[in-house]
């Protein structure tokens, strides 16, 4: 019988009943009601939307279909799998060859396509509070405590699914773009860990595998770094920003392919993290300093040339050029700056 027939029909009986069998009565529907979710709950194949909407399954199908549907994506979306998360469906989602973790309400009413941690572990607080306690001098004087030299390289620690790892490689296209001379002062390496010939990231295999392609093109195909972080930071698309912008597949398959290369260089960049005690994409490291951004303008393109400039001993031209002084966007993102961008010292912990 039905559970909801059954919860009708001891319902019907409280009509004639006394107080005390009424009390009696409540508890018994209390029992079924309770073994009915126990049941669900214990049955991956059993469900009761009719009762409490829809299956965790559904929402996932929907959130997949609006985006879809609304051409949120230049590539099709596809389910991968469902969970719950913090009173949320957790829905993951493959687009290309990357996966997303995205979060939808039970109702299937609301998409969250990116979810931030308020209550983050230890780490990741004080990261960005130290990253906020650095922001305090003006941009002369970060300028003047940065050691001088003829070729200053300022390297960038990021992931490459992090939102603010995303927003701080936006700012420096943005400035190779403008000033392609700024290209060979800057570094971007990767923070994460090698087990085995197994390379791994904080958020998950798949930013793991785009932080090796990405190292590998920056190693081995150095010219067509920029052009392809420049468009994989768009909507995540690997496959089609390889060919797009001409990287050879072929030679970037060796790469990662082979532990002596790609995961050789990506060991590398992991112990350098190491030694600075990087903990946050993005953190900034200039002459074995660390430094922010954000004594310089915050995370703009401007900033970067400024960082950069700081550390000659003689400045060049390019130093004197204006560049963006707009915030970027943070996460995926079609354009340069949207009015998603971060307005603080915001990290990914690690």
């Amino acid at each position: 019988m039905p559970i909801l027939d059954i919860i009708k029909s001891k319902l019907s009986l409280l009509k004639n009943m006394n107080k005390n069998t009424i009390l009696v009565a409540i508890a018994i529907i209390g029992i079924v009601i309770t073994g009915g979710l126990i049941f669900a709950k214990s049955n991956t194949g059993f469900s009761l939307p009719n009762i409490f909407g829809m299956s965790d399954q559904q929402v996932g199908q929907k959130a997949v279909d609006y985006i879809n549907n609304n051409q949120l994506s230049s590539t099709p979306a596809t389910l991968v799998s469902v969970s719950e998360e913090s009173g949320l469906v957790k829905v993951k989602i493959k687009i290309g060859d990357s996966e997303f973790d995205s979060y939808a309400t039970k109702d299937g009413k609301f998409l969250f396509p990116q979810a931030f941690n308020m209550n983050p572990p230890k780490d990741d607080a004080s990261s960005a509070t130290d990253a906020t306690a650095n922001a305090t001098m003006t941009p002369e004087e970060a300028a003047a405590a940065i050691t001088k030299t003829d070729a200053p390289i300022l390297e960038a620690y990021v992931v490459a699914r992090c939102p603010f790892g995303l927003q701080m490689q936006r700012m420096i296209a943005g400035a190779v773009q403008s000033v392609p001379s700024l290209a060979q002062y800057i570094k971007v390496r990767y923070i994460g860990e090698v087990s085995g010939n197994t390379i791994t990231s904080m958020h998950g295999d798949a930013e793991a595998q785009e932080n090796l392609r990405q190292i590998c093109i920056r190693d081995e195909q150095p010219a067509k770094y920029w052009s392809y972080v420049a468009c994989q930071m768009k909507t995540g698309d690997t496959a089609g920003c390889q060919t797009s912008t001409g990287v050879s597949a072929a030679q970037l398959n060796a790469c990662v392919s082979d532990p002596a290369r790609g995961i050789a260089d990506a060991q590398k960049d992991f112990d350098l993290s190491t030694k600075y005690s990087v903990t946050g994409s993005p953190t900034l490291i200039m002459q074995g300093q660390n430094v922010s951004e954000f004594n310089f303008g915050g995370r703009t393109s401007d900033a970067v040339k400024l960082i950069v400039c700081a550390g000659f001993n003689s400045q060049p031209s390019f130093c004197s050029t204006a560049l963006n002084t707009a915030e970027a966007a943070s996460s995926f993102s079609e354009t340069y700056g949207s009015s998603g961008a971060s307005t603080g010292a915001a990290d990914c912990g690690n």
